[in-house]
């Protein structure tokens, strides 16, 4: 993560934009563990679960400096003893901004809650963050959310593109075994969700895209497979799982991608276009990309074997429909 803001400085990018999991939470970060201030204590599991959101903090988003960051729910902030409230509790600086609060305000002056999905509007574009990061969502209130947000887009002649971001990708991506398949309740809003996007897009004209990270590799267009066989059913969409967890096996059906990559760390790059249309790139970053006061924190053992070691046999499954995605209404 010091690596990436290093590279999202360079290119002069406005945001950083976080699609969840921050600390393994389950078990011991092995970063945190060869930090200088804890590789000769003996932490257990209650000491690590109390440090690891502010050694998040510390280690992954102060590198950003002046660099908004925006931040998303995964399903790693869920593990037990870990709750939403406590999530909303830790991070409220970042969910309450004054940029996404005023966006709030905007929609409905008498909403002042809290919570772990809002939006934004930047430069003709609304950057969407939701919340999929347990299997009772989409629930009902955030689908009400979306539908609201997206109507609101479809009359604004001020928004050209919806950027959707979230933790899982919806449903019947590539990635199926790793995504918004994993209950028939994140089917069937995931679905809806699907349906709603493609129904924006073609009645507005306007740019739509969808962004994940749950799967531990790059994919581009993860929803070119059998669960969408035609142009028009099909959502530009990437999973983006590349900023230090543990790297998973491809899925073994990703011919129709543009890129699929694996065992690489790195970031996607946006630039939007006067027309609205964002064009996406892949920037990796590499061992001399880290910089040296976090080789001097962790040890050159440590960042070479998050390199070259930070490996995983797990392969999420593929799709497993052969016809386009139903409504879900």
């Amino acid at each position: 993560m010091p690596g990436i803001a290093v590279g999202v400085r360079t290119n002069g990018a406005t945001f950083y934009w976080h699609l969840g999991d921050f600390r393994a939470n389950y078990d011991f970060d092995q970063d945190l563990l060869a930090a200088s201030e804890y590789r000769d204590k003996h932490l257990a599991i209650a000491d690590y679960q109390r440090i690891e959101w502010q050694d998040f903090i510390t280690q992954q988003v102060d590198p950003f400096s002046d660099i908004p960051v925006y931040l998303a729910i995964g399903n790693h902030e869920l593990v037990p003893p870990k709750t939403r409230a406590d999530y909303l509790e830790q991070f409220a600086d970042w969910l309450d901004s004054p940029t996404i609060r005023a966006q709030r305000l905007r929609d409905d002056p008498h909403d002042h809650k809290l919570r772990t999905y809002y939006h934004w509007i930047q430069r003709g574009v609304d950057f969407v963050s939701l919340d999929n990061a347990s299997t009772d969502q989409f629930d009902d209130a955030q689908v009400s959310w979306i539908e609201r947000t997206l109507a609101r887009d479809e009359t604004d002649g001020n928004v050209h593109t919806v950027v959707v971001g979230m933790h899982d990708a919806l449903p019947d991506s590539i990635s199926t075994g790793h995504g918004m398949n994993e209950s028939a309740q994140m089917e069937r809003s995931g679905r809806r969700i699907y349906q709603d996007l493609l129904a924006f897009r073609a009645k507005t004209n306007k740019y739509v895209y969808v962004l994940a990270s749950h799967s531990h590799f790059l994919i581009e267009d993860v929803y070119n497979d059998t669960c969408h066989p035609r142009p028009e059913t099909l959502l530009p969409g990437w999973i983006i799982g590349t900023a230090g967890a543990i790297r998973y096996r491809l899925p073994a059906s990703v011919a129709g991608t543009k890129q699929a990559r694996t065992d690489v760390y790195g970031y996607l790059l946006g630039t939007v276009q006067p027309s609205g249309e964002i064009h996406f790139a892949f920037k990796e970053v590499r061992p001399g990309d880290v910089p040296p006061r976090v080789r001097e924190h962790y040890g050159t053992k440590q960042v070479q074997a998050c390199f070259e070691e930070n490996k995983s046999t797990y392969v999420p499954a593929g799709p497993h429909c052969t016809a386009s995605v139903p409504d879900g209404n």
